[in-house]
């Protein structure tokens, strides 16, 4: 059967829709991985920079709402400051470096950082970090998660590593988490923006994708206390390593 033009946008923006609407759940039954979860999904059947750039104002918008409830701003900054300026630079540097890069080059990328990124989550490494080497070692993870994020956006798993080795309270750790990754998100859009990858009406139809954002947040923090975090976890995973796999074949 062949389908129109205009079927086959109608099919892609309800694909794009259902995958920001999940990747919301995601992140309200564990606070993270919206990012993790939409763009390679929607990187299956649109470019991975289009993808990154339509989750651009959700992910912006959800780790605002996040820091702001936890009134962690100041002390987040003052205390992660050189992860975040590394990580900014770096962030700027890598989007740079990828400008020539083809569909299949990004799409590779993508996936190296999702299996990273399960692999993280899966085997989950504990380790501590002493104070007096927080500083530094946190600059050299800004580098880390600013070369990871310039290329795919999916920074989360060094940073959720890192941080939960300072062995954070859980309220502290959302609230710090979420000012480093707002603070990892927005020089990765306005270079992207600079750079021309990313177009206004993109930033247009991102603005639009806050609505199932919104939606699957809140059904999200619903699920959180029904179902088994370990569970959902091991299944979020799973699908990740399929989504993955399509992603190298494709």
């Amino acid at each position: 059967m062949e389908f129109s033009l205009s079927t086959d946008v109608v099919l892609i923006t309800a694909a794009c829709t259902a995958a920001i609407l999940l990747g919301g759940i995601v992140k309200g039954t564990l606070g993270v991985g919206l990012p993790l979860f939409a763009v390679p999904l929607m990187s299956l059947m649109i470019g991975s920079t289009q993808a990154i750039a339509l989750v651009a104002a959700p992910v912006l918008a959800s780790n605002i709402w996040q820091a702001w409830q936890e009134g962690s701003w100041k002390a987040s900054l003052k205390r992660f400051w050189p992860l975040m300026l590394t990580q900014g630079i770096m962030t700027v540097l890598a989007v740079q470096w990828t400008l020539s890069f083809s569909v299949k080059q990004l799409n590779m990328l993508v996936a190296f950082a999702v299996v990273l990124a399960v692999v993280s989550m899966l085997f989950k490494p504990s380790f501590s970090i002493p104070p007096d080497k927080e500083k530094w070692i946190g600059a050299l993870v800004g580098v880390l998660s600013g070369m990871l994020g310039g290329v795919s956006s999916l920074m989360g798993p060094i940073l959720i590593s890192y941080t939960m080795s300072l062995k954070m309270q859980r309220d502290e750790f959302v609230g710090a988490i979420s000012v480093i990754y707002l603070n990892a998100a927005w020089p990765l859009y306005v270079a992207m923006y600079s750079f021309g990858r990313m177009e206004t009406v993109d930033l247009g139809y991102s603005f639009l994708a806050l609505i199932p954002m919104a939606l699957g947040l809140k059904a999200g923090q619903k699920l959180r206390h029904r179902l088994s975090e370990d569970g959902f976890r091991k299944a979020l995973l799973a699908f990740l390593v399929f989504v993955a796999s399509l992603l190298v074949l494709r």
